[in-house]
């Protein structure tokens, strides 16, 4: 998709996906970037996923459905979605919203692809 949202890099067959917007606030934007997502999972066969937020400071709730809706995608394919990056006031919604019982989370991407047995240097 030329105008992505997001930059996927590809390690070992693990998805690591860094969101391109500091904001994800947009109903166009959020949809855009769900079907880029879904696609991966659904077309692209990506079982393991890991969803950069390093450089997002804002998050629509209509984006936690999204992240929701992935998670299942996954599941359902025996996969995982894991969260790395997430400044603390982003973290406090995932706690509010107990979506920190459903995702794990990391520091940074190289913590991530550990957990999923990929060790970078």
């Amino acid at each position: 998709m030329a105008d992505t949202r997001l930059l996927i890099t590809d390690y070992a067959g693990i998805a690591v996906i860094a969101f391109q917007d500091n904001s994800i606030l947009d109903a166009r934007q959020i949809e855009q970037i769900g079907r880029e997502l879904y696609d991966l999972v659904e077309k692209k066969d990506k079982r393991k996923i890991i969803l950069d937020f390093s450089s997002v400071r804002f998050l629509g709730s209509q984006t936690l459905g999204v992240l929701i809706n992935l998670h299942k995608k996954a599941s359902a394919g025996k996969g995982e979605v894991v969260l790395c990056g997430l400044r603390k006031d982003l973290l406090k919604v995932f706690k509010i919203t107990s979506l920190d019982k459903v995702f794990k989370f990391f520091n940074d991407d190289a913590q991530a692809l550990k957990h999923f047995g990929v060790h970078v240097s």
